[in-house]
């Protein structure tokens, strides 16, 4: 099992001084339910307010796909992927959203935010 914060990269901010937004939507997110083994699917939205550093982009989608085969619930991949970004780029403010799709009838909406408290 790789390191999966040892996946993620980032690099400096042009605009420190400046509060703007940075979304990033990956619609092919996979993992694997913990109780079924079957597979999940969502659309994760990823949203910041950078401070020191950004996310690069090569770096994320290695680590999105780095789920694929984890037997991980949607609450706790969303909750680690807001804990495992946060870490590594330390912004000002971080949304991630996870739109499950359907599996049994019903969708899942799951919503983990960060405020840096600075």
């Amino acid at each position: 099992m790789i390191d999966k914060l040892k996946t993620l990269e980032v690099f400096e901010n042009a605009y420190p001084d400046r509060n703007y937004s940075v979304i990033h939507t990956a619609p092919e997110f996979t993992s694997v339910c913990p109780k079924t083994g079957q597979p999940d699917f969502a659309t994760i939205i990823i949203e910041y307010i950078p401070d020191k550093f950004c996310i690069e982009l090569k770096s994320l989608k290695i680590y999105l796909n780095s789920y694929r085969n984890d037997g991980i619930y949607f609450e706790s991949v969303t909750n680690k992927i807001l804990d495992d970004l946060v870490e590594v780029c330390k912004p000002r403010y971080m949304l991630i959203t996870a739109q499950f799709n359907v599996r049994g009838g019903i969708s899942s909406l799951i919503k983990a935010e960060y405020r840096n408290k600075c």
